[in-house]
């Protein structure tokens, strides 16, 4: 079946087989490490040298990465989607540029929780690409405060970026797919709910079935890096 608007969605599932750590499993992130501390602007003002280690080290793992297959395969959809004349819109919750380093068009993509590879600067908001290290030693290249550079990372009480144009793609996709989330997330746990109230046909593609796991009208289990490209190597 072809389709004219696709949206999809994907979580740190789909970056876990490129050696990136995901979240919520018995053994993710924020089982290791204090969330209040390190994903809260609260954390930030408390310890903002802390708060710099962490991201700091994730932004150094994540630019040694490598796409997988499951990228890769996303990419590949889109490139098929363009020449149908469709839309196409990748909603990205992770933080690394794993999605562009396989080939997807960063037109496309949202990074609806930021970007390890940009900071932000907390006194007047400019955002920058940045690949090194970010410490309260820095000054802003804009307005010139010192202290206030942060990653560019939505936190927790924070509100996801570009939720407009999210909702508009949303509202207007006859396909939805969710890849990799646990489905315990808001806002981006309703978004199945939302697509296929106004008639989207939906899809999960996951290591296990996710919270939300019933909204979808179908769903394949498994390795992002199989399922992913099964699915789409069948849908295109």
């Amino acid at each position: 079946m072809t389709y004219q608007n696709i949206v999809v969605l994907t979580g740190a599932g789909i970056s876990a087989e490129s050696g990136l750590g995901t979240f919520r499993d018995k053994d993710g992130i924020w089982t290791k490490y204090p969330l209040e501390d390190l994903a809260t602007p609260e954390g930030f003002a408390r310890n903002p040298d802390f708060v710099h280690e962490f991201y700091n080290a994730r932004r150094a793992q994540s630019a040694k990465a490598e796409p997988n297959a499951g990228h890769i395969a996303l990419a590949d959809l889109e490139r098929a989607q363009s020449k149908t004349g469709g839309s196409f819109l990748l909603v990205t919750q992770n933080v690394d540029g794993l999605h562009e380093k396989a080939g997807s068009n960063p037109a496309n993509i949202v990074h609806m929780h930021g970007e390890l590879g940009k900071s932000r600067c907390g006194a007047c908001g400019d955002v920058m690409a940045w690949t090194g290290p970010l410490s309260t030693n820095l000054t802003c290249q804009i307005c010139d405060t010192k202290g206030q550079m942060r990653p560019h990372v939505v936190w927790f009480g924070e509100i996801p970026l570009e939720m407009d144009r999210i909702e508009q793609a949303l509202a207007k996709c006859d396909l939805f797919v969710s890849i990799g989330t646990s489905g315990d997330v808001y806002p981006a746990a309703g978004f199945v709910q939302m697509a296929r109230s106004l008639g989207a046909w939906t899809v999960e593609l996951n290591l296990e079935p996710s919270s939300g796991s019933a909204l979808f009208n179908e769903s394949h289990l498994g390795p992002a890096s199989k399922v992913v490209p099964d699915w789409v190597r069948l849908n295109t």
